[in-house]
């Protein structure tokens, strides 16, 4: 069985069959080299990288793979670059948390002791909980630096490793490329001090959620709405995950008293037993939650990722069924409500903003716009929206701001998306737009009507493989090089190269500098405001395309004959680009 296994790699997993390897992982290796090439080699075929967002992989033994050992290592890695960058502080800090996947205890508790050892304070979280509540911790006392186990919403078979600088925010330049190269020095667990002062551990638990929620609380711009709407009847459902506890609290002390959860999936359960996949931007993963919200008629259907800091909803349409809204949407209708709110109570005095990602709806900054509030777009990634919050703070007041992928922020003491503080306030708003006879889709016609009908598609195209690599290569030197003179029937106006970090005016011939980091994104802009933006995946074969349509739309009554209009320019442009 041995020589189907590459020499190189029989000998790296050889090296685990001894100290400093425990004895359940040398017997784990061991039953890999007589019983599992193939797992052997996808094990310890390459080190497990760790890339700007710290660590994501397969759980298992193996240098692959997600493991005591390679946490072990990321967080020494870590420590050395706390230690090199805060040499004043005697005891600089830490925050921990974790999710609710297999392992995610066990490995924050190793994250925790390698700290300790290294004679970092820890604060450590002492079960579950969201990964905003983390960045709040960070802040909250003083940390220089924050890290969440969790995978997201990936497979039950993954776990990863988020690392959080001073600001509560992730990693971002130059901090993520140093934190790599330390990371990178540790060559095996002999690198790395194991041995826990648990003297500097200290836990976190319900005294801190209550420090959290009184701060959310705080945000609360209508809490006479909610009064009076406080039988607003809502479903949540946490898909097994982290916010189990959190969101029905906020919500509770927000003064929402019709709360229902979805049983079933109230267990916290890092198999994720009732979905296939515990991604609130599926459908499937909100179908308990809308069965159980036919059954009690509820007017509004939320639900969380495992790490808490996503949040998918669905809301009645005209005929009274639940529809689900895309992340551009539920941001629209959450940022309509805050700046509209801000402004009637007086709150607005010129200094305030909002912020999103190139790849999210301009209806964002049409709203904004109309009140005066200033707008800023950054990459993809919410760690550029805590980067501007970070820059501007103590000069202007940040409002809320979101991502097209299902994850908004209102408020500042946080700074990462956050599904507890997007929970209370789209339910706020429901309530608000309860208030007035309207429910939350006749509010978001109501805002398609006054600012434009914005419809968004996302596709992505797989393309695995080395060749699929190239393709997805040629793809962008195509549209690069010989971008279209017109797209679905509408001249190019603008384009935008965040790789080159230039905008072309085509009609005025003008250039101008995109004062943004380079990423290799490219975006198309139409006489009829129409956008279109190309981006490859950096994380998977894909390569991804965001396409944003718009129309005039005269009344609500004419709201399904301007979808299917819609619908017809985005095949189009997909025809218009050959894809």
């Amino acid at each position: 069985m041995k020589q189907q296994i590459d020499p190189a790699i029989l000998e790296k997993a050889e090296n685990w069959l001894k100290a400093p390897y425990d004895d359940d992982t040398i017997a784990l290796v061991k039953h890999l080299i007589e019983n599992d090439p193939q797992e052997l080699m996808e094990s310890f075929y390459r080190n497990l990288e760790f890339g700007t967002g710290g660590l994501r992989g397969i759980m298992g033994a193996g240098t692959n793979r997600m493991n005591k050992y390679t946490v072990a290592m990321a967080s020494q890695g870590l420590a050395n670059y706390i230690r090199k960058m805060f040499p004043e502080l005697p005891t600089p800090a830490i925050a921990i948390a974790h999710d609710c996947r297999n392992n995610s205890d066990f490995f924050a508790r190793i994250t925790a002791e390698v700290m300790s050892a290294n004679g970092i304070k820890v604060f450590l979280f002492e079960s579950l909980r969201p990964t905003p509540e983390l960045s709040f911790a960070v802040r909250y006392f003083g940390c220089q630096s924050g890290v969440v186990i969790t995978a997201s919403h990936n497979p039950k078979e993954y776990n990863g490793y988020k690392a959080y600088w001073n600001d509560g925010g992730q990693l971002i330049a130059p901090h993520d490329k140093n934190v790599i190269a330390e990371v990178e020095k540790i060559s095996g667990p002999a690198d790395v001090r194991f041995e826990a002062d648990e003297s500097l551990i200290q836990l976190l638990g319900d005294d801190f959620d209550r420090i959290y929620i009184n701060k959310v609380k705080s945000l609360s711009i209508s809490p006479e709405v909610i009064q009076r709407q406080k039988y607003f009847r809502i479903v949540f459902t946490p898909i097994h995950g982290s916010t189990v506890k959190l969101v029905p609290m906020a919500l509770k002390a927000f003064g929402f008293e019709s709360v229902t959860t979805v049983e079933a999936q109230n267990v916290v359960d890092g198999n994720f037993p009732t979905v296939h996949s515990p991604n609130p931007e599926e459908p499937a993963a909100l179908s308990m939650a809308i069965e159980k919200a036919r059954e009690i008629d509820a007017d509004l259907v939320m639900a969380t990722d495992p790490d808490g800091d996503r949040v998918g909803i669905a809301v009645k349409n005209d005929k009274g069924e639940f529809i689900l809204l895309n992340g551009n949407q539920a941001a629209s209708l959450l940022l309509y409500y805050l700046i509209s709110q801000w402004s009637e109570k007086g709150k607005l005095t010129g200094n305030e903003y909002i912020v999103k990602t190139i790849v999210t709806s301009e209806l964002l900054f049409n709203i904004a716009e109309k009140y005066g509030v200033d707008r800023y777009d950054v990459l993809t990634g919410f760690k550029y929206i805590a980067d501007i919050i970070g820059k501007l703070e103590g000069e202007k007041t940040f409002i809320g701001g979101g991502e097209e992928s299902y994850g908004y922020l209102v408020g500042d003491f946080v700074r990462d998306k956050d599904a507890v503080i997007s929970c209370v306030m789209l339910a706020e708003t429901a309530a608000w737009a309860a208030d007035q006879g309207k429910s939350m889709y006749e509010l978001l016609k109501d805002i398609y009507v006054e600012f434009g009908f914005y419809k968004e598609k996302l596709l992505s195209v797989t393309k695995k493989g080395m060749a699929g690599a190239q393709e997805i290569k040629a793809m962008m030197e195509r549209f690069r090089n010989n971008p279209p003179a017109e797209i679905a029937g509408s001249k190019l106006v603008w384009i935008k190269d965040y790789e080159l970090r230039k905008t072309r005016n085509l009609i005025e011939n003008t250039e101008t500098l995109i004062d943004l980091p380079k990423s290799d994104v490219l975006q198309f802009v139409t006489e009829h405001g129409h956008k279109i933006s190309v981006r490859p995946s950096g994380t998977e074969p894909k390569i991804k395309f965001y396409f944003g349509v718009k129309a005039p739309l005269a009344h609500r009554d004419d709201f399904e004959r301007v979808d299917k209009q819609l619908d017809q320019v985005i095949l189009e442009v997909m025809n218009s680009l050959n894809i």
